[in-house]
């Protein structure tokens, strides 16, 4: 054989092998395609699990956005509250001062009809003032003969006494007034308190 044909030879059999190489390299690259109905779920799955957490996120925020408003309109009653609480708070002088002039008239002599007549004019301004006050919210605690409570009344003294049972208010200094339920100023009081028992030495 000649060395021309050997190298004929040599060179079919490396393009022979080559070929069945490649051939081999383009089995192994080429796998199966997928299973589309299994895609599907998979996506169907992750997309359902997205809507949940979108969901739950939804539903927090807006929560917390109720929590808020009601938050936001307690806040805002509060300090509507307050605002009403401290002019109210400036008409409770004229109270007692309408209070104090009826106290002087019982305490005054029969007097004149111009003063009976300036009696009257007082009853009506001082019963004109409460209507207002109670249209706004405001009530008068009622105190004399009650049980002391420290969260209604400010007790200026105290009194020895048989009359009353110990920690009854039997006098009331000043009246005390509620601001829808709340208390707007407590009641000025005298308390009673039992008289002390002094031992006899023998």
């Amino acid at each position: 054989m000649s060395l021309k044909a050997e190298e004929r030879d040599i060179e079919l059999d490396a393009e022979k092998s080559g070929a069945g190489s490649a051939s081999d390299e383009a089995s192994e690259s080429i796998t199966p395609a997928p299973d589309p109905v299994v895609q599907l779920e998979a996506d169907l799955k992750a997309a359902k699990a997205e809507v949940a957490e979108w969901q739950d996120r939804f539903l927090r925020k807006a929560a917390e956005l109720e929590n808020y408003r009601k938050r936001a309109e307690k806040e805002k009653l509060d300090s509507m509250a307050l605002a009403k609480s401290s002019v109210l708070l400036e008409f409770l002088p004229l109270a007692d001062g309408c209070e104090r002039a009826l106290k002087s008239f019982d305490e005054a002599p029969s007097g004149s009809n111009a003063l009976r007549q300036y009696r009257e004019g007082v009853e009506l301004l001082y019963k004109q003032l409460l209507d207002t006050l109670g249209r706004a919210g405001v009530v008068p605690v009622d105190s004399e003969g009650k049980k002391f409570d420290p969260h209604l009344h400010e007790a200026l003294s105290r009194e020895e006494t048989r009359e009353f049972a110990e920690g009854t208010v039997i006098k009331e200094l000043r009246k005390g007034y509620l601001f829808e339920g709340k208390l707007l100023r407590p009641a000025q009081v005298v308390v009673a308190v039992s008289p002390h028992r002094q031992d006899k030495t023998s």
